[in-house]
């Protein structure tokens, strides 16, 4: 499934691993953030539009212990949305932003061929 919620127990096998097969995008929001609410249906489609070649993980900050998530990347504020590829990140994009702002901050960072 290329859209999937991800908590703290699972982000090292669902995206630090995972993306040694293909390139995971880590969308850190809250429920209470407008903009996050906003980006979230942008976020999905661009990925459905890459055809299970980019996968995206949602991370829900105030659940559980996903906090923690967001502390060890630094996250300062909702939405951050970052790039993980090889088991490493590739880029990060806070905010609102465009599917074609997405498609290309995507493009920009994955191997070519």
């Amino acid at each position: 499934m290329p859209v999937f919620d991800i908590n703290l127990d699972e982000f090292d096998d669902a995206v630090i691993a995972a993306s040694h097969r293909h390139p995971v995008l880590v969308d850190f929001w809250a429920e209470w953030c407008p903009p996050c609410i906003s980006l979230s249906p942008v976020l999905e489609q661009v990925v459905r539009d890459y055809g299970g070649t980019v996968r995206l993980a949602k991370v829900e900050v105030d659940e559980g212990e996903n906090m923690k998530l967001a502390g060890r990347y630094a996250v300062r504020g909702f939405p951050t949305v970052i790039l993980f590829q090889d088991g490493e990140e590739r880029g990060r994009f806070s905010s609102m932003r465009s599917a074609a702002f997405i498609r290309d901050f995507i493009d920009d960072r994955m191997p070519a061929g």
